[in-house]
């Protein structure tokens, strides 16, 4: 259910190329999912991080338990502690390419 609403939360902003890792078979791995999108700018980026909290607070109750990033916007890191999401400016997703470093 979080995980479906944080997507919702994404594609509300027009955030870009969602992929969803499935780490729960990975041993002694500190989440159970990675959600990594990208939007177009510094604002998208902050538009796609407050959306998905907005979303997960208001439906579930669920705030994150951690986010870092929001001064850059650069790359924004919402944490609620089972699932990960990751919040990309195109170029810096490209850049540091966590979906291969974890596939």
């Amino acid at each position: 259910m979080l995980l479906n609403k944080i997507i919702e939360g994404i594609k509300m902003v027009k955030g870009e190329d969602i992929t969803v890792l499935n780490l729960k078979n990975r041993k002694n791995f500190i989440c159970d999912y990675f959600v990594i999108c990208n939007g177009s700018s510094h604002n998208q980026v902050y538009a796609i991080s407050e959306s998905i909290e907005q979303i997960t607070i208001k439906q579930l109750q669920k705030k994150p338990w951690h986010i870092e990033g929001l001064k850059n916007r650069e790359w924004i890191l919402v944490d609620y502690i089972s699932i990960v999401v990751h919040i990309f400016q195109k170029k810096a997703r490209l850049h540091y390419n966590i979906e291969n470093l974890w596939s």
